[in-house]
């Protein structure tokens, strides 16, 4: 059982990691970058040419990897979902570098026994030549498996609903059927985005997109309507995980825009679900 203490003391060590530009690239890829091989504003992150970084890249630098699947942790892994994610870019992320990783559980809550609980994560990645803060990570995950724990901490501020308007902008992006398989070669091996016999275990027709992969769908969908592919533009980039996503299916993402604050939700072209909602974002000129 988790236990919300233990799981708060717990000591991550630094991670170093060391990326190169083939890892860039291999993360551009797996969010759909390069769909239109022709586009040159999209060959920019994917050949090494002139290569930048997805500002979204920063949310699997220095990362641990699937720790929840510990035993130690006590939480049931095989239904733990995504629930939020939280990221601020302080500079842009550099094509390849060594970083580290500083990551600490912040809280644990408990939505009651049949319900499920939630825990935060928040990440530091520093630029390991400089200690420069590169970006900050927030992470909430929601393990269904693992209400009744006692957790009562304070959850982060809710992020706001999008506006009952039309949106100003849409934008609707292909995902390829393998697009898990692509996107678990830079972070994530949770099986439930790769084995059938896994994801039916937890509830799902299939396995299902990485929540974190959606979610650079998403911001992609972001530099190309409002950013001109210029990713030192986006700051900030926020979401809550509502629905699952399936590779394959194509995901639209609609946007609404206030000075340099912008609002956003996607959903599944397919089957007109909201996968990812109450989403916010920061871009400057």
């Amino acid at each position: 059982m988790l236990d919300p203490e233990a799981l708060k003391a717990t000591a991550f060590p630094d991670l170093e990691h060391t990326y190169t530009v083939r890892d860039t690239m291999l993360y551009a890829l797996g969010i759909g970058i390069g769909s239109d091989p022709l586009d040159t504003r999209q060959l920019q992150f994917v050949y090494e040419k002139d290569l930048l970084a997805m500002p979204t890249m920063a949310v699997i630098l220095g990362y641990p990897g699937f720790w929840m699947q510990r035993p130690e942790t006590g939480i049931d892994w095989v239904k733990v979902v995504h629930g939020e994610e939280r990221l601020r870019l302080h500079r842009p992320i550099p094509p390849s570098a060594t970083v580290v990783g500083r990551m600490r559980v912040t809280a644990v809550v408990d939505k009651g026994r049949d319900k499920g609980a939630l825990v935060v994560t928040r990440r530091e990645v520093h630029d390991k030549a400089t200690d420069v803060l590169l970006a900050t990570v927030e992470h909430v995950t929601f393990c269904r498996g693992d209400g009744g724990c006692g957790g009562d901490d304070e959850l982060p501020p809710a992020l706001s609903a999008v506006p009952k308007t039309g949106p100003q902008w849409s934008c609707e992006l292909p995902t390829l059927p393998q697009a898990a398989l692509i996107y678990r070669l830079s972070s994530d091996y949770n099986p439930l985005h790769a084995d059938p016999e896994i994801a039916v275990a937890a509830g799902f027709a299939k396995p299902i997109m990485h929540g974190l992969g959606t979610y650079g769908v998403a911001a992609h969908a972001l530099l190309r309507t409002l950013c001109d592919y210029d990713p030192a533009r986006l700051t900030r980039f926020d979401c809550r995980f509502s629905a699952p996503f399936y590779p394959g299916e194509r995901l639209v993402t609609d946007m609404w825009k206030d000075g340099g604050k912008v609002q956003f939700q996607s959903r599944s072209a397919e089957r007109g679900v909201v996968v990812l909602a109450n989403g916010a974002a920061e871009i400057v000129s």
